[in-house]
């Protein structure tokens, strides 16, 4: 091998950490984003529903004042114009609350939009043709601890003959996750990783399986809420 051709190999292998660095830096700058927007959205629609509210509170308080004056005042008087006023006094009350539904329906439905992911972890070991034994299993997601498991006689019975126990179900970024399951199979740690993007409006669900002592895992999606 040349000079030159070595020299290539080196440059190479010298840019390679920096664009996985790179990537790591793009994927952390857009997940906390995300975060930041739906965290935004979340608290206009909270600011809504408190305005909201202090309105219908003084629409009610004015219309009761209203009411009693016009009451009154009816009892005196046949007066036709003051029932007109009064009605389109509750029509412009009505029209007002209306705007404001209106307003966090869409806001709620631009929260759905960015949250409406969720992503479920199975465990299953109904494939393994050995009885292994299944002492525990812990799951991280995004390098958080999600859910651990600790597998009694009768849980690993189960497992044997198709149960499948769903470690973990919640609502995510419609994003790339990165999930671990590390289980101790026989007295053996083992771990199996996998990368998935989760669909917005949609459940994306990540399998993994025992199979003849080793771990596998397959991913899908679906609109629905159950798995198959």
């Amino acid at each position: 091998m040349t000079r030159g051709a070595l020299t290539v190999l080196a440059a190479i292998a010298m840019a390679m950490p920096a664009t996985v660095a790179a990537q790591d830096a793009t994927y952390v700058q857009k997940r906390q984003q995300l975060v930041k927007e739906l965290e935004e959205a979340q608290k206009s629609v909270q600011e809504l529903r408190g305005q909201r509210l202090q309105l219908a509170a003084r629409i009610d308080n004015v219309l009761a004042q209203v009411t009693e004056q016009r009451a009154q005042q009816l009892m005196l008087s046949n007066e036709q114009t003051s029932l007109r006023q009064m009605d389109s006094l509750l029509t412009a009350a009505q029209d007002n609350l209306g705007d404001q539904r209106d307003r966090l329906m869409t806001l709620a439905s631009a929260i759905r939009d960015r949250s409406g992911a969720v992503l479920v972890v199975l465990f299953r070991a109904d494939s393994s043709t050995t009885r292994d034994a299944i002492a525990s299993a812990s799951l991280t997601v995004d390098g958080t601890n999600a859910a651990s498991r600790s597998y009694t006689e009768t849980a690993q019975g189960a497992l044997r003959i198709g149960a499948v126990d769903e470690v973990f179900r919640a609502s995510v970024l419609p994003t790339a996750h990165s999930i671990v399951l590390s289980a101790t199979v026989n007295g053996q740690p083992m771990t199996q990783t996998v990368n998935v993007n989760a669909t917005t409006a949609a459940v994306t669900y990540v399998q993994f399986a025992l199979r003849n002592g080793q771990l596998v895992q397959t991913t899908w999606s679906s609109k629905g809420t159950t798995p198959f």
